[in-house]
């Protein structure tokens, strides 16, 4: 089976070729038809496999191709334990949609929120976050989850092991009930 095989979308797949990514590891095969198809998905995977190829890939695929894409508002949203798994997951997302238009934002604690806040401004697509930074900036109303539709918990297990339970559980109602 090849990415072209999962029916993804000729800019991710040239973005793909880029990257020397031929055929879908066996979390991606399984991941990315279910998350095409809308479905909610749990995926447990050895370090190393793919597992944000197979959440991303899918995500940009569905916000590219959906006719009521509104530019610049957010419509995907990862949340991550730490500040150094939030940049790699961005730097996959730039990767992968470098031909697609979309545009994806990084936003963590321990630095000036200053640079985060002025890329939110000019509009994001898909936003990483780490829990703390993210409340911190929706209480500031520099975030809004009006056009939001696809929402991740990248390493969930981990995250409850750091204490997060109480900041996703402030999260979780902020979003809309349908995503």
């Amino acid at each position: 089976m090849t990415f072209k095989d999962l029916k993804i979308a000729e800019p991710i797949l040239k973005a793909l070729i880029i990257k020397n990514y031929e055929k879908p590891t066996p979390i991606q095969e399984q991941a990315i038809p279910l998350v095409l198809q809308g479905k909610d998905l749990l995926g447990l995977a050895q370090t190393g496999t793919g597992k944000t190829a197979a959440f991303a890939i899918p995500i940009i695929q569905k916000i590219f191709v959906d006719s009521d894409n509104k530019a610049g508002k957010i419509k995907a949203l990862i949340i991550t334990p730490t500040r150094e798994l939030a940049i790699q997951i961005d730097d996959c997302f730039t990767e992968y949609a470098k031909f697609t238009g979309l545009k994806s934002t990084v936003i963590f604690g321990g630095v000036n929120q200053r640079s985060q806040v002025d890329r939110l401004k000019k509009g994001t697509d898909i936003l990483i976050a780490t829990p703390g930074r993210l409340l911190d900036l929706i209480s500031q109303k520099y975030i809004r989850f009006d056009h939001l539709k696809y929402f991740v918990l990248d390493e969930a297990d981990r995250m409850l092991d750091m204490g997060f339970i109480h900041d996703i559980k402030k999260i979780i109602p902020l979003l809309p009930k349908v995503r």
